[in-house]
């Protein structure tokens, strides 16, 4: 199954009409968060397939009743996780806090706490199911993997502990920029889980 993934940056060549002549045969769009709502509810229209993601640190905390809380025709996985297309995904959203009282920042230890209330209903469906987590799509990535050392962009170890548990086949992340894309690798394998920072987006294949 081919998958569009996007994160954090506008990509004039997906912001176009032509979009499904330049990336055909995409039956899924994720993204990872940080992306104006518009741009999501533009590719779910164009392509017609489903589109899964999860907020960023700068996109606004979700209001069920707020129309501008989320994006329509788009399913929010924040928290959740679901089947779709004979695949698991699960999501969490938000990054490290750097500012106190922002939607979407967490302290290692909150973010802990929402994983720990994610674990029992991810557990139950991989083994009702038989089916080993297929995709954990986060906006932040892992402690010590693909993060860096500043406040805003410090990787959550709750994450890693998710990964530990679920041993997810992938994880998609953004939030992290690499400037030096020629330096270093955006793919990283750690204990089965194969981790790639998608910024700004990704066309791969997902079986």
């Amino acid at each position: 199954m081919k998958v569009l993934a996007i994160s954090d940056q506008i990509i004039d060549r997906l912001y176009s009409t032509s979009v499904r002549e330049t990336y055909p045969d995409v039956s899924l769009v994720l993204s990872c968060g940080d992306l104006p709502y518009e741009y999501l509810e533009f590719l779910v229209s164009i392509y017609n397939v489903p589109l899964l993601y999860v907020p960023g640190n700068h996109d606004p905390d979700y209001t069920l009743n707020d129309s501008r809380a989320r994006a329509h025709g788009c399913e929010n996985i924040d928290g959740r996780s679901l089947f779709m297309k004979k695949l698991f995904f699960a999501g969490l959203g938000g990054s490290i806090e750097y500012q106190p009282g922002t939607p979407n920042q967490y302290t290692q230890l909150g973010m802990y706490l929402r994983v720990y209330r994610m674990l029992p209903s991810l557990i139950w469906k991989k083994i009702r199911s038989g089916q080993r987590l297929d995709v954990l799509l986060t906006h932040s990535p892992p402690y010590g993997i693909h993060d860096d050392d500043d406040p805003a962009h410090e990787g959550l170890r709750a994450i890693n502990l998710l990964m530990r548990v679920m041993r997810p086949r992938h994880l998609l992340h953004g939030h992290t920029i690499f400037y030096r894309q020629n330096l270093q690798d955006h793919v990283t394998n750690s204990n089965g889980t194969k981790i790639i920072n998608i910024y700004p987006f990704r066309v791969m294949n997902l079986e």
